[in-house]
């Protein structure tokens, strides 16, 4: 297949091509580059120029490179630019202009990349569909999705993330979305914002990227939600609430087996679908999915029928059998809104003892130590059995639990681990939920380990 052919790319870019190549890929990771990409050399925590010969070494088609880097020919095929992450950009808007179907972008501060799934899921068979790999949201990540999009896709799913305030309008005009869904808006990232309302309105600049009479989908049931209503309203969309209220509205949801069996109405559409999870959240945010894609043309319906074949990504909720034990493995990332949906999945499952174990949310600002301290009022708590936490920030929860829900605490994810064996007794439902830089995941591996090591 050919994405890009060497006179292509050097129009996209302005740069300058050696040899007449054509490239069915794009990479920027030499361990993951497969023959045929396009390798792009850029500069993070290391200079992907390093990494130039070893690309073509292993069937690059060529790279995209501001020099030629020591030890590659002067003839070796290159796309010379004078900076690559502009060139990836420019490459990008190129793969933007030249799609002529409908894309759906998508933010939120919780749920960006499960929900993508979602709709990458859902939409299966009724087009060419092309979605962002893993969690590839940021400066680079969204003009790398969207050079690698084939130009005669249907449907694109661009996933939009942030740390910072203003970083998401630009990749939104990048984009170019027909429609742009809004997840939910808590506290995540607070050090780098002021206010959840900053946040909000930081969430809200996607609508700004929207076509000409775009569509943009926002949660109901926020208190941010008219902040959202007035950015959707400045860029001149259309505008569709989603939630227990508004066109797109999830009526009914319980759970069996294990299960959610749901039913929403979407613009006045009565649709049905079941998730494999118990997490109310990805209920919302399906219908969510749900509207985004009848806007941008697709069967409602049939989409309903496809969530059943979704799976939430591993680390983000999913549920397991592991050994004596069920886990919910959701130590990819946590914020206080993320944490509460987590609770709230184990509150759901019935079985044996509820078992949470948590580790410290983090960029939460200077009110930290408050939103730790306020999970002992999370209403999904008293439905806990034991908590054991890490970190010192979670100390402050420590410190509220009653004496006979209180497990252990420790410094570290690490020291948690060690002892993952002695905090769990066969039979129990455990959720393990921290930010992913408190390395709680850790002790999901310990328990893994250890559920496949034979007794003696």
């Amino acid at each position: 297949m050919s994405l890009w052919t060497a006179e292509e790319a050097a129009a996209a870019t302005g740069g300058r091509a050696q040899g007449d190549w054509i490239a069915s890929g794009v990479s920027i990771d030499t361990r993951t580059i497969q023959r045929g990409d396009l390798f792009v050399a850029l500069t993070d925590l290391r200079d992907g120029h390093d990494f130039v010969a070893q690309a073509l070494d292993k069937g690059a088609a060529a790279a995209l490179v501001s020099r030629i880097p020591e030890g590659v020919p002067a003839s070796a095929p290159l796309l010379i630019v004078p900076d690559v992450l502009k060139a990836l950009e420019a490459l990008g808007r190129a793969g933007r202009k030249r799609m002529g179907g409908k894309v759906i972008a998508i933010t939120g501060s919780v749920g960006k990349t499960s929900t993508k799934e979602m709709a990458r899921v859902a939409l299966a068979g009724q087009g060419r569909i092309h979605a962002a790999e893993a969690s590839y949201n940021n400066h680079w990540g969204v003009p790398l999705t969207l050079a690698r999009m084939p130009r005669h896709s249907d449907f694109a799913i661009i996933e939009i993330g942030m740390n910072h305030p203003g970083e998401i309008a630009p990749l939104s005009r990048l984009s170019r979305p027909h429609v742009a869904l809004i997840t939910t808006v808590a506290a995540a990232h607070l050090e780098a914002f002021e206010s959840i309302d900053g946040i909000a309105r930081e969430k809200g600049a996607i609508f700004e990227g929207l076509e000409p009479i775009g569509t943009a989908i926002i949660p109901e049931d926020l208190p941010v939600t008219r902040i959202l209503r007035d950015c959707a309203d400045e860029s001149g969309a259309l505008v569709v609430g989603f939630g227990t209220n508004g066109m797109a509205k999830l009526v009914q949801s319980k759970i069996e087996n294990a299960r959610l069996k749901c039913r929403a109405r979407i613009s006045g559409e009565t649709v049905d679908f079941t998730l494999n999870t118990t997490g109310t959240h990805f209920a919302l945010n399906a219908v969510g999915v749900l509207a985004a894609l009848a806007a941008a043309g697709a069967d409602v319906k049939e989409a309903g029928k496809r969530l059943s074949d979704w799976q939430p990504p591993k680390g983000r909720g999913a549920v397991e059998e592991l050994g004596a034990i069920r886990l919910i493995d959701d130590a990819f990332n946590a914020n206080p809104a993320s944490l509460s949906a987590g609770l709230a999945t184990l509150a759901g499952l019935e079985g044996g003892r509820r078992v949470a174990i948590l580790g410290d949310m983090l960029e939460l600002g200077p009110d930290e130590i408050a939103l730790h301290r306020a999970i002992a009022d999370d209403p999904s708590m008293a439905s806990v059995d034991l908590i054991h936490l890490a970190g010192p920030r979670m100390r402050h929860l420590y410190d509220l639990l009653p004496t006979a829900r209180r497990g252990a605490w420790s410094e570290t994810a690490a020291e948690l681990a060690a002892q993952a064996t002695d905090l769990v007794q066969p039979g129990d439902i455990v959720l393990v939920k921290g930010s992913k830089s408190s390395k709680i995941s850790t002790v999901v591996d310990a328990l893994r380990k250890s559920a496949q090591t034979p007794s003696t």
